[in-house]
């Protein structure tokens, strides 16, 4: 399984690197957040009572982390689909590469890949708005994210094979996506504080809320905080279920 598992990654970063559009589109979208919305965000904290601990910076590169994860991971099935319209998943079902490894590869290959540009953003905000975060949370909220486009991307990949349509994919998803990541709190937290009653108790009951908390946790070295435990507990629970769906749906498929 550990050498099949290699070679699907080093196919699927292969393809990545030869052909880098999707990575830099991926990052693109946080960069200008962090450039254009960033600045508005520390007269926000300064001003309005209810944020987490930290400044502007410590609350906001955390959340495009998240974000850029959520995105990486959550589109790898249009890559998916593609290979299965050009016949690439038929050739799949020929070769002795356990079916687990082909899931196991791909995944691998996203949570590197979402690294890569947490890692940019993370060095990006540093040079250019100074940011003052302790290397072992930022270290602990980069291992957060990659589990977290792991556990995306086996849900992406596990729907696109269901649903084995790309014009029906990419509206799903982001019809899909876009509540979860507004009622999650990446662009502004949803505390008690600032949002309405009915607004905060929406946002408690998804899952990724906890992620966001917990990734803020980590950035700013509060490793003993609940919000942490709590975000680590639901991630994990989260990337258990989503790789066992994923890997039923790619033992069915090539069976």
């Amino acid at each position: 399984m550990l050498r099949d598992t290699w070679l699907i990654f080093h196919r699927d970063m292969t393809l990545s690197l030869r052909n880098p559009t999707w990575l830099i589109i991926g990052i693109m979208q946080p960069l200008l957040y962090l450039f254009l919305f960033g600045p508005l965000m520390v007269t926000t904290v300064e001003h309005t009572p209810g944020f987490p601990p930290g400044d502007a910076w410590v609350v906001l590169t955390p959340a495009l982390i998240v974000q850029t994860a959520l995105f990486s991971g959550a589109f790898a099935g249009v890559g998916l689909l593609s290979e299965y319209r050009t016949g690439v998943v038929d050739r799949f079902r020929g070769t002795p590469a356990g079916r687990a490894s082909l899931l196991f590869g791909k995944v691998l290959a996203q949570a590197v890949q979402a690294s890569a540009q947490a890692v940019l953003i993370v060095l990006v905000t540093m040079l250019v708005f100074d940011l003052d975060a302790p290397a072992g949370g930022v270290l602990l909220s980069l291992l957060l994210a990659a589990v977290l486009a792991v556990t995306l991307s086996s849900a992406s990949y596990a729907l696109a094979l269901l649903l084995k349509s790309e014009a029906a994919f990419p509206p799903l998803l982001n019809a899909v996506l876009l509540p979860l990541l507004l009622l999650s709190g990446v662009l502004l937290p949803v505390t008690e504080q600032l949002a309405p009653g009915w607004l905060y108790n929406l946002a408690r009951i998804n899952p990724l809320t906890y992620v966001v908390d917990g990734e803020r946790a980590a950035f700013r070295g509060d490793l003993g905080s609940s919000d942490l435990l709590a975000g680590s507990l639901a991630l994990l629970a989260m990337a258990a279920l989503a790789l066992l769906w994923g890997t039923r749906t790619f033992r069915k498929e090539n069976a």
